[in-house]
């Protein structure tokens, strides 16, 4: 399974952008126009008039920064490419949805670095009410640390997706009638670069390696803005693109690349850990 995108790859991103156009027509937005830097300041740097923002970790801190507001539905995507070090062992870069006020929901693309010789896996994971370990982990089609890629998630009151490029590779879908917990709270983007040693990987991150640094870019979104904890009604109204009922559910060619890609690319998922759960959890089952 090698990094470059393959026939296989390309004809999925040829046949989702053929069937499953994604309205985001804001484009190329500065940073400043919705993210704010949370900390590590004197390791953000911006570059093309604040259109690109590198984060820098080295032994003192890593950096990271968050969106000026919270939303309860909408698009949101980032260009990323990662540490390109060929050592990135225990280095983590992260994008993601979070609230963790009164409940604790989190919907994240992390990357866990690793030793040289070893591919950095995109890890996404779930907190939906307080409740984790949703995780699912894939070695990409491509080197994420060689160029840049995006990735988005769709939230509406009926899925959250999340895309690498135009590929869908997770879907969480609301099944509350079964007793699913689905997210209902508003939640913050949040960007990250940071010390995961012995959690990322069995090692340590080898700073003679450093600096690491990790570039950001396209800081538009559709979204709706909902005050922390209230989310509004009006987040769920179809004059918002996203809610619209095609992107209700993936229609069969989206499925078709979604499953494909699972089966190719995929390395681990909590579905099938029969270890950690005897019984696969509700949205484990269709």
């Amino acid at each position: 399974m090698g990094f470059h995108l393959n026939a296989i790859a390309t004809a999925l991103i040829a046949l989702f952008g053929t069937f499953y156009p994604l309205c985001d027509a804001s484009r190329d937005a500065s940073f400043d126009e919705n993210y704010n830097v949370t900390w590590g300041n004197h390791h953000v740097s911006f570059r093309h008039q604040r259109r690109e923002v590198q984060l820098l970790l080295d032994k003192s801190t890593g950096a990271g920064f968050a969106s000026k507001a919270f939303y309860a539905s909408g698009f949101f995507k980032m260009k990323i490419k990662t540490p390109g070090n060929k050592d990135s062992a225990g280095i983590i870069t992260a994008f993601y949805l979070f609230l963790n006020t009164t409940v604790h929901d989190e919907m994240d693309f992390e990357f866990l670095g690793d030793s040289p010789g070893k591919p950095i896996i995109l890890q996404t994971n779930e907190y939906i009410n307080g409740f984790g370990g949703k995780e699912q982990r894939f070695v990409l089609w491509f080197d994420p640390s060689a160029d840049f890629h995006y990735y988005k998630f769709l939230w509406n009151q009926h899925q959250v997706v999340f895309y690498v490029d135009e590929i869908p590779i997770r879907v969480y879908k609301n099944k509350k009638t079964e007793g699913l917990k689905f997210p209902s709270n508003t939640m913050q983007l949040i960007v990250s670069l940071w010390d995961g040693s012995n959690w990322a990987s069995r090692s340590k991150v080898n700073y003679s390696n450093g600096p690491f640094l990790a570039h950001f870019e396209d800081f538009s979104m559709d979204e709706c803005v909902s005050p922390p904890n209230h989310p509004k009604a009006d987040c769920y109204s179809q004059k918002y693109w996203w809610n619209n009922e095609k992107y209700w559910q993936l229609n069969s060619q989206q499925l078709k690349a979604y499953e494909d890609t699972k089966k190719k690319y995929m390395v681990y998922d909590y579905c099938s850990d029969k270890v950690r759960y005897h019984t696969p959890p509700i949205e484990c089952n269709g």
